[in-house]
């Protein structure tokens, strides 16, 4: 069991792009040297170099002694693919670093782990929610966190597919960051820096839970989370590679509650189609404002959700999301479901060619001009001839693996604390101190 004799800096990456404008608020120094910089600035990249004020670099940092120092990235797009995609001006402190990667600048923030926390608990979440809920966010973020930089050191990469005439199966993981740790967006977890306002209760929440994280056998948690479950958890595995983690089970998003065998196909339907009770089956407009921010909110169906797409339109979203032609999508049929209902695998059939698709992230891919809510859904044709429709049913938004946060947030708003909500959705995990 690795202990830390204190917290680990991390490196973030936030932007990347062929010129990168920043602002130093405050005073910095170039690489450690005695060159003092402030204000406004930019780099670009030739070839492998970091250009900045008419010189060449490997690399270049800027840094500061000062902790009340920060700096501004102009133009960093948050939510990329989603259908909330925007681009901001966010803050940081921190240290600033740049290196070329790919032909563009890569803007990278080395910041202490608490402090990265702190800012992914108010990104990821509004920094006014409950406290339980945001100390139960905390460990789920740092547990997250300290398991990849542990799956960095062992060079264990997860992303993956299987490619065959007739199928597609690929997932994608967090393994693919090589020149920093982690990234800044939904990829990984949200890291807006000092953008969006703390809170007494954010701070409180770090300090709270400083260095616990989520255990299983002496390991730290790969800990999951995501939006709404839709009333079942999914395992692992079923979205990822093929390996089962004890402490990421289907779990009933209810008290006292048990599920439905959600893998068949009735079953499944029979759910999806209907609201069972579940802790994020919520409209409470105060809890639901405690875990969606302000462009979330722009999402108002979540528990329970419906897509329809004309014939045309499916067909040729498929072709441009896939790059295949299958010509006129004919159906679309779940071959295989998880535990929380959700498609592992879908068969796609075309006048040209039919093909099955997974797992869940690949389907939600395949099926929106960003990403389905889920992959958590029933397909219902309707109408003939120019006139086909298909309509999508789904529940949940998200991969359903470990913790449902608008369940979370439900949980907390009864009265129940971080580590019960913590052992509901990793069951047989601990809470360990690990720094």
């Amino acid at each position: 069991m690795k202990q830390y004799d204190s917290q680990p800096t991390i490196q973030v990456g936030i932007l990347k792009h062929k010129e990168i404008k920043f602002i130093l608020r405050g005073e910095f120094v170039v690489n450690d040297g005695t060159e003092k910089i402030s204000g406004p600035g930019s780099v670009t990249v030739s070839g492998d170099k970091i250009l900045y004020n008419g010189k060449s670099y490997d690399s270049i940092v800027f840094s500061s002694s000062d902790e009340e120092s920060s700096f501004d990235l102009l133009e960093v797009v948050i939510g990329i693919h989603f259908h909330w995609e925007r681009k901001e001006t966010q803050r940081f402190q921190g240290a600033l670093k740049f290196i070329a990667l790919e032909g563009e600048a890569q803007a990278i923030n080395i910041v202490p782990t608490e402090d990265y926390l702190t800012s992914v608990i108010s990104s990821e979440m509004s920094a006014t929610s409950s406290l339980e809920l945001l100390k139960a966010h905390a460990v789920i973020s740092r547990s997250w966190l300290l398991n990849k930089l542990e799956d960095k050191v062992t060079e264990k990469h997860s992303d993956a597919m299987i490619i065959t005439d007739d199928k597609i199966i690929r997932w994608y993981d967090h393994q693919d960051h090589t020149l920093f740790d982690v990234c800044a967006d939904d990829h990984c977890q949200r890291y807006q820096g000092i953008t969006k306002a703390s809170t007494q209760a954010v701070r409180e929440a770090i300090k709270a839970t400083h260095g616990q994280v989520l255990t299983y056998a002496g390991k730290i948690c790969d800990a999951r989370f995501y939006k709404a479950c839709g009333g079942a958890t999914e395992l692992f595995e079923n979205c990822w590679e093929e390996e089962h983690h004890p402490y990421l089970l289907p779990v009933a998003d209810a008290a006292n509650a048990t599920l439905p065998d959600l893998t068949k196909e009735e079953k499944a339907r029979k759910w999806i189609l209907t609201s069972p009770e579940a802790y994020c089956n919520t409209t409470d407009k105060q809890v639901l404002s405690q875990v969606l921010n302000n462009y979330d909110q722009e999402t108002p169906d979540f528990y329970r959700w419906t897509v329809t797409y004309s014939q045309q339109e499916l067909s040729a979203l498929i072709k441009e999301k896939m790059n295949i032609d299958f010509g006129k999508i004919i159906d679309l049929v779940p071959l295989r479901r998880g535990a929380s209902a959700r498609i592992i695998e879908l068969k796609v059939v075309g006048e040209k060619r039919t093909m099955v698709i997974g797992k869940e992230l690949e389907i939600r891919k395949a099926l929106s001009k960003s990403h389905l809510y889920s992959s958590a859904f029933v397909v219902e044709k309707c109408g003939e001839g120019e006139d086909i429709r298909f309509v999508l049913r789904g529940a949940g938004w998200g991969h359903g693996v470990g913790l449902c946060q608008i369940g979370a947030a439900v949980m907390a708003s009864k009265g129940v604390g971080y580590e019960a909500i913590l052992s509901h959705y990793y069951p047989h995990s601990e809470l360990t101190k690990r720094y």
